[in-house]
């Protein structure tokens, strides 16, 4: 249990280094990634107002029934291309990625490769 405490901790703390630097602006908002053991978290956010412009999340309800079946990396990819989709309707073409503590691997990767791919740029 306290390993897991640590660990959580660490990622806080990477976090907070990594917010030093990334902040989102009205020019070029912050994509920020959360995730958890089972779902995975994105919003685009202006810091400067203090607001979400977009949001997608696997627990979205018509989102959920087309990644029941899926690994946790695909979902990754539907949320990323999601994100993206959704920001480049707002018209917001520019991002800061925010990867939120995590490694740049993994299911953060996959959904930073899918909205690039969609149209975001980095």
């Amino acid at each position: 249990m306290v390993a897991k405490a640590n660990s959580r901790a660490s990622r806080v703390a990477r976090h907070i280094r990594v917010r030093k630097k990334v902040a989102g602006t009205p020019v070029r908002p912050r994509l920020a990634v959360f995730r958890s053991a089972k779902h995975i978290y994105a919003q685009v956010i202006d810091d400067s107002l203090g607001r979400t412009l977009v949001a997608a999340s696997s627990l979205e309800e018509k989102i959920s029934a087309d990644v029941k079946d899926k690994k946790k990396g695909e979902v990754s990819v539907v949320i990323g291309k999601l994100i993206a989709e959704r920001a480049i309707a707002k018209g917001i073409a520019l991002v800061a990625f925010d990867r939120g503590g995590y490694k740049y691997h993994g299911r953060i990767k996959l959904l930073a490769d899918a909205a690039r791919e969609a149209g975001l740029k980095f």
